[in-house]
Formats: structure tokens, C-alpha cells, sequence
């Protein structure tokens, strides 16, 4: 297979050698490439656009950047089929793909999940709105759950400036989509190296290029077998979950997707590369201080609200502690043996999210009298707004002021090379496992389809939606977004 199809555009590269190099940047990765080696491999990568529709950079046409936005966002994420998980890995019950009568060219893809973001200002009102709409970032009562969409725009409106101007400080968008890009080439690079050609898509969920694109792009591409990999080392239903449930529902309703085999993996973050990978930055950077024994090894995570721990069993919690533990594990055979805690970071509206909170915690640190500290962002695997804006400068800030004097930041893992060679690995660990998926529906959908619900929930939810309307605070955020 020489052509691999992708979520953009890129030139051809040159594949050097068997070990990749990749030379990262706090900010924006460079891209990455394989060297080291006196033979040459002369391969060639190429993007295909995300549709067949014609190409044009005009995003009021639904266009952007060669990549087609005929696939809209889908509403109901609704698990399917039954799952069976091994260490990280799950596989789908279901029939295999059928064959043709005559040999058929194995077609192996690896569909890599990410959030996404907003390319320009201009996209971070309805970016916001997408997350919003999302019933695994709000969960609503089933009753009420037609309001996602009315609640998401009216969030979206109002969170809108204070986003705008978080996104212009880092350079007027989102470098996610560019850096998961590199990611992309960089592990189609190492699976070569290893001896194994794939297709590599990425999909996000909330900006462009969407899960539902690139999946489109690998029906099209008549891919065999799939890989999906999410970008995410932990799982969460509101991350990974949220990702997972699209693409069963797109699955379940396509008579060749249904029956393609498919192997998800849906965490790594026990892996051992990772964690060597997340040492090694850690090591680096603390070299920079002057007195490193003495550094407060800070991790900071995505918070997530304690409801999904506790009331719908999320293992995001428990997860992130043990990548921690591994982690510190490590460190400690190499001889490190410095301080260390994790807070949480990102949280919003009133409901309670995992504590310690990140801001609380630096300013306790300070006054415990800690003055140097290396911040590491443990749940982020590239350079995005939370690791841009909210660490670098927000939570920088708000050390310095509580005492802090030494401030340094781990680099988010981006191209690093033991990493994407890790994750080479855990694909190719997991394509034996692939199986097909159900396409049973399940017995929650076949509720929201009852006539009577439907009608008992318009009722009382045109009651509740007439109340949130009303509310002085949703009057004063729709005015300032029309005047």
C-alpha cells in the first residue's frame, strides 16, 4: 500500500532508516522523521482527501483545507454490541468481514481519537457548542435530554469572550489538529519501519477533521482491518467513552462497517514505553534547576465531575493514580527520588469535580514553603489551550504570586520518539484481537423511540426550558451575545 489517507494534506517524506527522531517544541512539534541507518528507505507518505466532494478552503462551503465536511456531528451516542477487555484492549463480538470470491488485499488502518479545537477565533463559539452538545460532557436526565442543544448554545454563547481571548494568547487558535497531524505521520512511519503498511486516520471530536469524516474516509478506502487508538492515556467516559459510542453508532448503522474487525484500545497508560517516555521528559527538565533533588514534581490532570466516579463508574480516577504510581516507580530505579502530588485542573460550572484542585493546591504549596516546582501535564499527549494558557500561564502566575520561586513545565509528549515507537507497538499488539461489531440496538434507544415518553418529556421539559430561558443570567449572556 503506498498511499496512506489522513486527515489533510501533507508533501511527501523521506523515510530514513529504522529509528525514529523527532525534535519537539513546547509549543508547536516539528514534524517528525526516521533516521539513523545507512540504508535508505525510499518511501513515500501521501494524504487523501477526506471525501471524494471537491476541495476548496471555503468553510462556509463546508469545506476546509482539502477535507470535506459533508459528515455532520452525530447526537446519540449510545454504546452497542458486547465488549470484552484485556489489558487496555477491546474487541467487538460480531461476525467477520465478508470476503469477496476472489483474494482481497489486506487494508489495515489505525483511526487515531482526539478532542479537537478550534482552528481560528472565529471557530471557538461553535467548538464550544459541540462539547456542549456532547451527553457525555452534560449529562442531562433522560427526560430532558432534547434540551442538550438549546443548554449547549446558550453555554457556548456565554463562554464564548472568555475562550476567544485564552485562544488569541496562544496564538489565535488550537495547535491540536497540526501536532496530532505529525503524530499521524510519525506513527505510520514506525509501523513501516516495523514492517507493517497502515493507513493512518485522525479523527476529533469536536472540530475538523471529525470522527465521523475520517470514518467515512476508511469505509471508502475499503480498509480490512482497524486499529482504533485514542490519544488519551486514560480512559473516561467523557474522552475515550464519548468517541467510542460515535463510532458504534455509526457503525451499527453501515452494513460494511458493522462487519469490519475492529480492535480498540482503551487505555495505555500502563504501557512501558509511555511511562519511560514520561521519566525521561520528567529527568530532562529537572536537570534545568539548580538544586534538582529539592523540586516538587507537580502532576496535573484533566479534572472530570465526581458523579462519573461515583455514579456512573468511571476509572478515570483510579487510573490516573496508578499512572502516577508507575510513573514515580520509575523515576525511583533511576535514582530520582523527588517529592511529588497531583492535583486537577479544568474544571467548570458548580458541580463538584476530582479535588485537590490544581489552583488550591499551588497556592498551599507555596505557602508550605516550597520554592521550586516542575509542572507535568499527565493526562495530555500534545500541546493544546489547558498546557498553552492554563499551565504556562495561568497556573505559572498564580505559583509565583503564592510563593513559588523556580517554575519549569514538562513538555507535552508530542513526536517524542520512544512514544510513538510505544504506541507502534500497542497497534501492532492489538490487530490479532480485532472482531466485528454488534449491531444489536440496545433497550435505551428502544425507550427514546416510545411515542408516550416522548410526549410526557416534551412537557415537562418545555417547563424547564421556559424557566433556564427566563433566568436573569441566561437574559444577560443572549444580550451581550446580540448587542
Amino acid at each position: 500500500m503506498s498511499a496512506t489517507s489522513y486527515s489533510g494534506v501533507v508533501s511527501q517524506t523521506k523515510l530514513l532508516g529504522s529509528n525514529l527522531n523527532c525534535s519537539t517544541h513546547r509549543r508547536f512539534p516539528t514534524s517528525c522523521r526516521l533516521s539513523e541507518g545507512s540504508q535508505d528507505l525510499e518511501k513515500s507518505t501521501s494524504r487523501v482527501f477526506l471525501s471524494s466532494c471537491s476541495s476548496t478552503s471555503d468553510k462556509k462551503n463546508g469545506m476546509l483545507l482539502g477535507r470535506s465536511h459533508c459528515c455532520s456531528p452525530i447526537e446519540k451516542r449510545n454504546p452497542v454490541g458486547q465488549t470484552f477487555c484485556s489489558v487496555g484492549v477491546c474487541t467487538h463480538s460480531g461476525v467477520d468481514v465478508e470476503s469477496n470470491s476472489h483474494a482481497t488485499e489486506e487494508r489495515i488502518g489505525v483511526l487515531l481519537l482526539n478532542l479537537g479545537g478550534p482552528d481560528t477565533l472565529d471557530d471557538v463559539q461553535p467548538f464550544l457548542f459541540n462539547l456542549f452538545a456532547d451527553p457525555d460532557i452534560i449529562r442531562l436526565p433522560r427526560l430532558f435530554r432534547f434540551l442538550q442543544k438549546p443548554l449547549a448554545k446558550l453555554i457556548s454563547v456565554s463562554r464564548a469572550p472568555k475562550s476567544k481571548e485564552g485562544y488569541a494568547s496562544i496564538g489565535g487558535g488550537s495547535p491540536l489538529r497540526k501536532i496530532t497531524d505529525e503524530q499521524a505521520d510519525a506513527l505510520k512511519m514506525a509501523l513501516e519501519a516495523k514492517n507493517m503498511p497502515v493507513n493512518v486516520y485522525v479523527g476529533m471530536r469536536y472540530w475538523y477533521p471529525f470522527t465521523e469524516e475520517a470514518i467515512q474516509q476508511i469505509k471508502r478506502d475499503r480498509i480490512t482491518r482497524l486499529v482504533v487508538l485514542p490519544l488519551y492515556p486514560q480512559f473516561s467516559i467523557s474522552t475515550t467513552g464519548s468517541s467510542i459510542r460515535v463510532m458504534q453508532n455509526i457503525f451499527r448503522e453501515d452494513a460494511y462497517l458493522s462487519r469490519l474487525p475492529v480492535s480498540i484500545i482503551k487505555s495505555w497508560y500502563q504501557r512501558e514505553g509511555y511511562i519511560k517516555s514520561m521519566a525521561d521528559l520528567i529527568e530532562k527538565e529537572l536537570t534545568i534547576f539548580s538544586k534538582p533533588e529539592e523540586v516538587m514534581i507537580f502532576f496535573s490532570a484533566h479534572g472530570v465531575p465526581v458523579s462519573y466516579v461515583e455514579n456512573a463508574g468511571d476509572p478515570y480516577k483510579d487510573q490516573m493514580e496508578e499512572c502516577i504510581y508507575l510513573i514515580m516507580q520509575e523515576l525511583k530505579a533511576r535514582g530520582t527520588f523527588n517529592e511529588h502530588t497531583l492535583a486537577f485542573q479544568s474544571r467548570v460550572g458548580p458541580v463538584q469535580w476530582l479535588k485537590p484542585y490544581t489552583d488550591e493546591v499551588l497556592v498551599e504549596l507555596g505557602q508550605k514553603g516550597v520554592k521550586s516546582l516542575l509542572a507535568v501535564p499527565v493526562s495530555f499527549v500534545s500541546e493544546h489551550i489547558e498546557t498553552l494558557e492554563e499551565i504556562d500561564m495561568e497556573y505559572k502566575e498564580l505559583a509565583l504570586e503564592s510563593g513559588i520561586e523556580n517554575w519549569g513545565r514538562v513538555p507535552a509528549l508530542g513526536c517524542t520518539s520512544s512514544f510513538i515507537m510505544d504506541l507502534a507497538d500497542a497497534v501492532i499488539e492489538a490487530l490479532p484481537s480485532a472482531t466485528a461489531m454488534s449491531t444489536s440496538r440496545n433497550t435505551s434507544e428502544a425507550v427514546d423511540q416510545d411515542p408516550m415518553r416522548y410526549v410526557i418529556k416534551m412537557f415537562f421539559g418545555s417547563i424547564l426550558a421556559f424557566v433556564l430561558l427566563l433566568s436573569p443570567k441566561m437574559l444577560v449572556a443572549f444580550r451581550n451575545k446580540l448587542f
